[in-house]
């Protein structure tokens, strides 16, 4: 009784696999499945912190922005300031423009 069949070693294989080795053929696809999560998730990771790097330098020039234009607004608002300076120092009168005559001073 000699068996001449002959068998793929790729059938046999895959036949013993599929029969007693379903646990590990289901702990391969998860352990597949997961290290593309991992490279998936670490790539968008990446991607977040970039993007939030972006955000925290535009978030700088902003503040820095900000706090120029309120020195600024400070500087360019004090009209009481301008205008005591102005009649202090500089012996200025304020003129009503309802005037129609010009008074010069000798």
């Amino acid at each position: 009784m000699i068996n001449n069949e002959r068998h793929s070693l790729p059938a046999v294989i895959g036949g013993d696999l599929l029969r007693h080795g379903k646990l590990p053929i289901i702990l391969l696809i998860a352990v597949l499945v997961t290290s593309i999560m991992v490279v998936i998730t670490t790539q968008k990771t990446r991607l977040i912190t970039a993007q939030r790097e972006q955000m925290v330098l535009e978030k700088d020039s902003l503040d820095i922005e900000w706090r120029n234009l309120i020195l600024e607004e400070n500087a360019l608002g004090d009209h009481s300031r301008v205008e005591r300076l102005a009649v202090e120092k500089l012996h200025m009168q304020h003129v009503d423009p309802s005037q129609e005559h010009i008074v010069v001073q000798p």
